[in-house]
């Protein structure tokens, strides 16, 4: 997961100014932390103990969104970290509510509203 990120960010020769992943996008944290590039990571792996490392690790702006009913989000150890962090109560691994279709919908307004302000915090 790392290599494609890393070969993307390469590619960009210095324009990129933003990471963006979701779950398993996340494997890919360390590249972020390691050359101190803002990101945004919906839902991701804190079960796996690199990626915590990583986010322990960055020191640029990072945001992190997850559901408190998803088994890969662990809110002690977003709580933390010193990001910015939106803890969605009894969201799942999809940022949805089980059987609420109206309330997953609010959830979504939620989440692009706090990247639109995160986005915007960075001056892109």
């Amino acid at each position: 997961m790392a290599r494609p990120v890393a070969a993307a960010i390469d590619a960009a020769a210095g324009a990129c100014r933003l990471v963006v992943g979701k779950s398993l996008g996340s494997l890919a944290c360390g590249i972020a932390a390691d050359r101190n590039i803002p990101a945004a990571w919906l839902t991701p792996v804190l079960t796996i103990d690199h990626v915590a490392a990583a986010l322990r690790r960055a020191m640029a702006p990072t945001l992190l969104i997850g559901g408190s009913a998803d088994k890969v989000w662990d809110a002690r150890i977003a709580a933390s970290l010193r990001h910015d962090v939106l803890e969605v109560p009894s969201a799942d691994h999809g940022l949805e509510l089980a059987d609420d279709a109206a309330g997953s919908v609010d959830v979504l307004r939620q989440v692009v509203s706090r990247l639109d302000h995160f986005v915007g915090s960075l001056g892109c």
